[in-house]
């Protein structure tokens, strides 16, 4: 850190590595002090005040002090998953998935004059100089990260680096971290402020949490220039927290309340602004927990999403999160057509009735669900689907009735887990209650382990969940899946120009696809299908067919 001198009182200050002194008439005139302040500045009580310092022109000033501190911001390690697509994103030759959204908005809440570093371990590796370099170290992580989480904090151990960890990983279960001394936990917004003011005066507290809520129209914008760009498949930006909605399994409610509170269009316009002026032209990952929370409001947003297509000419496309009751609205799925959304994760679970009600999935429940998918898909979205099996409820069929359903609805991305307790929520408080409760969660659902024990048998649950993943991912059945979403996908909304990167991922699936994998005979049966009766679809084709790839190696590892 570096710490400049000026004429104020004496104030306590952090033992530090580097100090600028100054002499108040003459900045040009500096003494550098390669020193610790404590070996060197003890004020007449003994602790460590600045001292009256006296230069040799006889000027005199007490040392005040504007620290600027080197933080490093850590993001720890995906382990492969359903969810990482790394076996897909070789493809495009890109390193990740998505950047770290989460640190890059921290990040912008951190003084402007600190020297920043960003390492995301999904794309360079964690060098000893970057600890080194650093004061202080900025951890956030998911849960699925503990793995991760636990080697970085070794190697900051080993340096003598303070770590301050954030995230839901530590919001839900940072008891599980003794070696971790400083913790925020929930949302940032409020309490960096103090955080800031804490490291500066070198008092960090072990805790900082808060139950507010804050006001999003107060996040600043994510710090865009502390990643590279070329090692990212999408980028991300957040419009809402929250869901209205009070699944028993989910932690969104947890972490973020059940009330959705939401940016201003002009800010979510400015940070998606600020990608395009850096040279960002592909998919837009909008990670909102549900974006249709607050309807009005998104439909607000999309107006201005629109107009800000037509005056920029960005080809930008995006991909949100929300609940299956968009299907009730043609407004607001046209609305989303027209600014650009291409795709939408929607949370369908199980075609159970019983289940449903179970976990309190009351927005799935009275509808018919694959009508519902297809509704999206006329209106122009694809539809990724998650699914659960594992509810109290489930009987042996579970599997079948599943497998059916996903073929029907023609949801290719279909994400199928076991049921997980998360910490803190409904689910796990009432397993907990029950006695269920045997492990902690992995924080990845797709992993065929159970954390409680179910009420049909853990084995016939867990192969069945192997045996099912690997059917839907089986290359006959995965194609067939998507020649049925391509007869109820009606391609709206702008067109999206074919970058570099597509092309020489469409080369690639030519011999990795069509060449060397079993698959293709099925692979070659979708090419020449689509590109004669929907030529249009065909960019679309062709990106499903390599995440097919990535899901089928995940597949094969359950």
């Amino acid at each position: 850190m570096v710490v400049r001198g000026h004429r104020s009182a004496g104030r306590a200050i952090p033992d530090c590595a580097t100090c600028l002194i100054y002499d108040g008439r003459d900045r040009n005139r500096q003494a550098s002090l390669h020193a610790k302040w404590l070996k060197f500045f003890v004020g007449p009580s003994g602790d460590n005040e600045i001292p009256l310092l006296k230069f040799a022109n006889g000027t005199r000033f007490y040392l005040g002090f504007d620290l600027v501190m080197k933080i490093l911001l850590i993001s720890p390690q995906t382990p492969d998953t359903f969810w990482s697509f790394k076996h897909a994103i070789r493809f495009v030759a890109r390193k990740a998935s998505m950047a770290p959204l989460g640190l890059l908005t921290v990040a912008a809440m951190l003084p402007p004059e600190w020297q920043l570093k960003l390492v995301d371990l999904n794309v360079e590796k964690l060098k000893d100089e970057d600890l080194r370099w650093a004061d202080y170290v900025l951890l956030g992580a998911m849960i699925v990260h503990k793995d991760s989480v636990r080697e970085i904090v070794a190697r900051c151990a080993a340096f003598k680096k303070t770590v301050i960890a954030g995230g839901p990983l530590f919001t839900t279960g940072h008891e599980a971290f003794p070696e971790i001394q400083h913790f925020v936990l929930g949302e940032a917004e409020d309490l960096m402020p103090q955080v800031v003011a804490d490291i500066k005066s070198g008092r960090l507290q072990s805790l900082y949490s808060t139950t507010h809520r804050p006001d999003m129209a107060h996040t600043p914008m994510p710090r865009w220039d502390l990643i590279n760009f070329k090692y990212y498949v999408t980028m991300s930006v957040q419009f809402s927290r929250g869901c209205p909605f009070d699944c028993e399994f989910c932690d969104i409610i947890v972490m973020n309340g059940r009330v959705p509170r939401t940016k201003t269009p002009a800010q979510l316009i400015a940070e998606l602004d600020g990608l395009r002026v850096r040279g960002w032209k592909d998919m837009v990952f909008i990670v909102d927990d549900n974006f249709i929370g607050n309807k009005p409001r998104t439909k607000a947003l999309l107006r201005e999403l629109i107009e800000w297509r037509r005056r920029t000419g960005t080809g930008i496309g995006f991909l949100t999160e929300a609940s299956v009751n968009l299907a009730d609205d043609p407004e607001l799925c046209a609305l989303m057509v027209a600014s650009g959304f291409k795709k939408v994760f929607v949370g369908i679970e199980t075609p159970s009735v019983e289940a449903l009600a179970e976990c309190h999935k009351v927005q799935n429940n009275n509808r018919d669900l694959v009508d519902s998918v297809k509704t999206l898909q006329r209106a122009g979205l694809e539809v990724m689907g998650g699914f659960i099996v594992g509810f109290d409820s489930d009987q042996s069929d579970i599997f079948k009735r599943q497998f059916d359903f996903i073929q029907r609805s023609g949801v290719a991305t279909a994400m199928v887990g076991l049921l997980t307790a998360l910490p803190q929520t409904r689910l796990w408080q009432r397993l907990k209650k029950e006695g269920r409760l045997e492990v902690e969660s992995s924080g990845n659902n797709t992993d065929a382990a159970l954390n409680f024990k179910p009420k049909l048998n853990r084995d016939f649950l867990e192969s069945g969940y192997r045996d099912l993943v690997k059917k839907l991912y089986e290359p006959g059945n995965y194609y067939r899946r998507i020649r049925t979403f391509l007869k109820s996908h009606r391609p709206a909304g702008p067109r999206r120009p074919l970058s570099r990167a597509d092309f020489f991922a469409f080369l690639k699936s030519f011999w990795v696809l069509g060449v060397l994998h079993r698959g293709r005979v099925g692979y070659w049966r979708l090419f020449i299908g689509t590109l004669i009766r929907r030529p249009r679809q065909f960019p679309h084709a062709i990106e499903l067919a390599i995440l097919g790839y990535h899901f089928r190696r995940m597949a094969k590892a359950v």
